[in-house]
């Protein structure tokens, strides 16, 4: 044979077993709209770009290369250089009421490497990881990456099932890990009450499990009276799981909602030990966040810019899920129904029985209009989310909320 013949080889037959769990199509398919102008997609969990600053950046990024490049442009400590993890400390003390303690806090290139890390630390084949069902099609992923035997209890309008999950751990059920996104819910945009914080907290106390708290979207409620956690005017969730049990819980945030996925920020908070684990796990992955993003986001921050993009961003989300439901009273068939979310960035919509939103998604393309499926968002079997849909309202120009939904509608209709 010479160099020239062209061989077959069947790479997808050498890969690794826990390959074959991934998935991943579908958050491939949602990126791929990142850039979309000629779309009107309420698919992706993407801030709204004018919530940028990016002039103010520009003079941040200017002078920390002209005046630090051996500390901006330069590898960092794994866990953080230590003037982001002090600002991040600072702002948990103030909005959650509690600082992390000395090795308690790293910083991560965003939410879903806290989740991939304490995967790839704490999972063997077969371990059970409880999740909501619905939730992040990220944090399945992440689970089944490691082999877990993943697990899904169902939500409501006042969070995930604390009871149904007290019930399976009285059966027998060991889970090492729960995962919940408690505060405006990627898919559903709805959160957990304090009664059942309480409650997940006390079975993790009496069962020996970790939660992992995802709280990607905990400072983006809507406008209340009153002065809550987060400021004067904010629609404050309850207390985080965090804040109540930190000897059981590990709480994954991150920047990219709130400043900028650009930079790929966020942090790990939880008991030392386990953190501990985190950062050996990190220095074998990508070794450390990068550092000019540190910088900046210490900055940033420090200089009071991020507190004002929140609060503006805070404003024009709660317009946007306004829009976003009005448009959906207007033009949805009768036995349409949806989330009213407090916060975040999603409505999630239960189509008419027998709609099968995965097979009209070509057919919402081919009107230029895109939506998430919400099957992905489900463990496999009993066709679990079949009629329903993730909006995303956060990226979509105001005037053009009502049109999409009108043409999301006249597909759902013409399907049935």
């Amino acid at each position: 044979m010479s160099r020239g013949d062209t061989v077959h080889r069947d790479w997808d037959a050498r890969l690794a077993r826990r390959t074959h769990a991934l998935g991943g199509s579908e958050i491939t398919a949602i990126l791929a709209l990142a850039g979309a102008t000629d779309v009107i997609t309420f698919s992706g969990g993407f801030p709204e770009p004018a919530t940028f600053q990016a002039g103010t950046l520009a003079d941040i990024a200017a002078r920390l290369i002209a005046e630090e490049p051996g500390v901006a442009l330069q590898y960092s400590a794994t866990e953080g250089l230590a003037g982001i993890r002090e600002y991040v400390s600072g702002r948990l003390a103030t909005q959650e009421g509690r600082a992390p303690g000395a090795g308690e806090l790293m910083i991560t290139s965003g939410g879903i490497d806290c989740m991939e890390l304490l995967a790839k630390s704490y999972v063997d084949p077969g371990d059970v990881v409880v999740v909501e069902a619905p939730t992040y099609l990220g944090g399945i992923m992440a689970f089944r990456g490691y082999e877990a035997d993943v697990r899904g209890v169902p939500v409501d309008d006042a969070g995930m099932r604390v009871d149904v999950l007290a019930d399976l751990l009285a059966g027998g059920l060991r889970p090492k890990i729960v995962y919940t996104i408690p505060d405006y819910q990627n898919p559903t945009g709805l959160s957990m009450s304090a009664e059942r914080r309480r409650a997940l907290a006390d079975l993790a106390l009496r069962y020996d499990f970790l939660i992992l708290e995802d709280v990607a979207y905990r400072e983006l409620g809507f406008a209340a009276p009153g002065l809550g956690p987060l400021g004067p005017g904010t629609g404050a969730p309850p207390p985080s799981l965090w804040s109540l049990a930190p000897d059981v819980v590990l709480q994954a945030g991150t920047f990219s909602k709130i400043f900028s996925p650009g930079f790929r920020m966020g942090w790990a908070a939880g008991p030392a030990d386990v953190i501990s684990r985190l950062v050996i796990a990190k220095q074998n992955s990508d070794q450390c966040a990068g550092a000019l993003g540190q910088r900046m986001l210490e900055e940033y921050g420090r200089g009071g810019h991020l507190d004002r993009q929140v609060a503006a961003s805070r404003a024009l989300y709660e317009r946007r899920a306004g829009l976003t439901t009005d448009a959906l009273a207007a033009h949805m068939p009768d036995g349409t129904t949806w989330t009213t979310p407090a916060g975040g960035f999603y409505v999630w919509v239960t189509c008419p029985d027998g709609t099968d939103t995965v097979a009209l998604s070509a057919a919402a393309r081919a009107e230029k209009v895109a939506y998430v499926p919400g099957r992905p968002f489900y463990l496999e079997g009993a066709g679990a989310g079949a009629s329903q849909i993730r909006l995303s309202y956060s990226r979509v120009a105001d005037d053009l909320i009502d049109e999409g939904i009108r043409r999301i509608a006249d597909v759902v209709k013409r399907a049935r």
